[in-house]
């Protein structure tokens, strides 16, 4: 088998503490969990565990990703938050993906999969937000919903109506999610809305690594 010690990094950040009876090396299933996360596919991922001699099937490495439970990091302080949401299909059900961009770093800070698009739950997703992060002091850059106006109105958080200029930080993750799931069709097929929402943690574990 190659030389597996080298394989740290960023991978170093997954913790598997799932994993009771696993004969794959953890750094390779962390590797796997990141190769997945970052845009290969399941079949890619499966091919370079087997120039390792590690012969899995798809399904395992879903399994992976999916009990690795990863989303982005808590206790950021940002000046400028972007928020902005998007339509996910799973089969025929629309879902809308919440999600807040640190602009100066197009880092996710938080994101959050609904079955409606509605001032009660854009003000759960901001609440949710608020205790993860350090934003309350934030300017929150959003676009003319007027379920976002609402809700951080009610949080009594400050925010501005842009349509261009940084608020575009979340509109260029919304593209590279998009591009992803452009893989599927723009769609989960028999997939339950917790599976799509760790996969989409998943990816925006990876995202904040990469760039």
């Amino acid at each position: 088998m190659p030389e597996i010690d080298r394989l740290d990094g960023p991978s170093n950040r997954i913790e598997l503490d799932f994993v009771e009876k696993e004969e794959t090396p953890q750094p390779l299933m962390k590797l796997s969990i990141e190769l997945h996360a970052a845009g290969l596919s399941l079949s890619d991922t499966v091919s370079v565990l087997d120039e390792f001699g590690v012969d899995r099937a798809r399904s395992t490495v879903h399994n992976w990703v999916q009990k690795a439970d990863l989303q982005p990091s808590g206790g950021k302080a940002p000046d400028q938050v972007a928020v902005d949401e998007t339509v996910i299909q799973l089969d025929d059900q629309q879902f809308w993906l919440y999600a807040a961009v640190d602009p100066e770093t197009n880092e996710f800070l938080h994101l959050k999969l609904y079955p409606a698009r509605t001032t009660a739950l854009t003000q759960s997703f901001l609440a949710d937000l608020c205790e993860k992060h350090d934003v309350e002091d934030a300017v929150f850059l959003v676009d003319r919903g007027p379920w976002l106006h609402a809700a951080l109105h009610r949080l009594g958080l400050t925010f501005r109506h842009e349509t261009h200029g940084r608020r575009n930080a979340v509109e260029r993750v919304f593209r590279e999610v998009k591009r992803r799931t452009r893989q599927f069709s723009n769609c989960f097929s028999h997939a339950a809305a917790t599976t799509a929402e760790t996969w989409l943690q998943t990816f925006a574990f990876a995202w904040n690594q990469l760039i």
